[in-house]
C-alpha cells in the first residue's frame, strides 16, 4: 500500500461510531467526463482519501473506473476512502431512495457509501432533472421530506451507506425533519465561505451534533453561467484573503481552505489540475492567526454565490425565501 506524508497528517472529523472523514476532500461537481477519471486518480496518488460525488454530476461511472483502477494498482483500499454521494431531487419518496442509491453504487463500483445525502430539500417529478416549468415539481405534501428520509434510513439499514446526511438544508428544514428521524442526519453540506459564513446555521448544527461540510469554498468561479450574478464578487481576488496569503507565502485558495479546516469544517474544493490538487491538500498545514481569523470574519456579506434561483420557476412552489427560509 502506498502512502504519502500528506495523507498521514490528514485532519479528520470523527463520527460517533469511530469513522473518520478527512476534512479536505475532492469535489467532483463540474468535472466533465474525461477529466473526472484523471482528477480522481491523481488525487488519490497525492493523498486525497475523501471524494465527494453526486448522481446529478453525471460522472459517477467515470469516477467508478478511477476507483477500480486505484484499487487494482494498490494506490488505496476501499477502507482507506471516504466516498460521499447524493440523492437527486427526482428520486425523492421513500420507495425511490434505494433504487437511486443502488444505481450510484453500481456506477461507482462499490458495495457501500460512507455518506449518502439528500441533495436538495426540493422534490421533482421523476421525469424532470432540472425544473423548467411549474409542472416539473412535486408539491412538498406529495413527497414530504420525512418520507424521503425514511427511505434513506432503510438504505442505511440495508448496509448501503454507513452515514446519512442532508445538503442545502436551512435550520428550519433540519428542525422540521428531526422529529421524524430514527437515524439523525450527521452532516449538512452547504455553501460556505468568507462571504457567506452561515454562523447561525453552524451554531445550530453544532448543537445537534451535525457536522458541516462546505461546498464552493473557493467561490466556485467555474460555476455555470446560469448560476452567476453579473456583479458577483470573485472570492479568490478578495484583498484581505490575498494579503493573508502573501504573509504566509501561500495561495488565496490555501488560505480559504485552511480557514475551514482550522474551524473543524470539512470542505471539498474541486480541481482537475495536479499542482492545484497538491496545493489544496497542503492547505491543512496552514495555521492562521487569531488576528487573521478576525479579519476573515469581517468579510461576511451573507452573499450566496449559488443562490438556487433555478428552483424559483414561475408558478412553481418554491421561491428563494422558501428554499433558504430567509433572505
Amino acid at each position: 500500500m502506498k502512502h504519502t506524508a500528506t495523507e498521514t497528517r490528514a485532519k479528520t472529523h470523527a463520527f460517533a461510531n469511530g469513522d473518520q472523514m478527512p476534512l479536505i476532500g475532492l469535489g467532483t461537481w463540474k468535472s466533465d467526463p474525461g477529466d473526472a477519471y484523471e482528477a480522481v486518480r491523481e488525487a488519490m496518488r497525492v493523498g486525497y482519501r475523501h471524494i465527494d460525488c453526486a448522481s446529478l454530476y453525471g460522472n459517477e461511472a467515470e469516477i467508478g473506473r478511477a476507483l477500480h483502477d486505484a484499487f487494482r494498482d494498490g494506490d488505496v483500499t476501499r477502507k482507506d476512502l471516504w466516498i460521499t454521494s447524493k440523492l437527486w431531487s427526482n428520486a425523492h419518496g421513500r420507495g425511490n431512495v434505494e433504487p437511486a442509491l443502488r444505481k450510484t453504487l453500481t456506477d461507482l463500483g462499490l458495495d457501500y457509501l460512507d455518506l449518502y445525502m439528500i441533495h436538495w430539500p426540493i422534490p421533482l417529478k421523476p421525469s424532470a432533472v432540472l425544473p423548467s416549468k411549474a409542472a416539473d415539481f412535486m408539491l412538498p405534501a406529495e413527497a414530504p421530506i420525512h418520507a424521503t428520509w425514511a427511505g434513506m434510513e432503510a438504505a442505511a439499514d440495508a448496509g448501503l451507506t454507513r452515514h446519512l446526511g442532508v445538503s442545502n438544508f436551512s435550520v428550519m428544514k433540519i428542525r422540521e425533519l428531526l422529529p421524524h428521524c430514527r437515524i439523525k442526519p450527521e452532516v449538512n453540506q452547504v455553501e460556505l465561505h468568507p462571504l457567506l459564513q452561515q454562523n447561525d446555521l453552524l451554531a445550530y448544527c453544532a448543537s445537534e451534533h451535525i457536522h458541516v461540510t462546505a461546498y464552493a469554498p473557493l467561490g466556485s468561479g467555474d460555476r455555470p453561467a446560469f448560476l452567476k450574478a453579473p456583479d458577483a464578487p470573485v472570492l479568490l481576488d478578495n484583498p484581505v484573503i490575498r494579503s493573508i496569503a502573501d504573509v504566509h507565502g501561500r495561495t488565496p485558495a490555501q488560505v480559504l481552505i485552511a480557514w475551514q479546516v482550522q474551524r473543524g469544517i470539512s470542505t471539498i474544493p474541486k480541481s482537475i489540475t495536479p499542482s492545484r490538487l497538491r496545493e489544496n491538500l497542503a492547505a491543512a498545514q496552514v495555521e492562521l492567526t487569531k488576528t487573521e481569523l478576525e479579519r476573515i470574519a469581517g468579510l461576511d456579506q451573507a452573499c450566496r454565490l449559488i443562490a438556487g434561483g433555478f428552483w424559483a420557476v414561475e408558478g412553481g412552489p418554491w421561491t428563494l425565501e422558501t428554499i433558504w427560509d430567509g433572505p
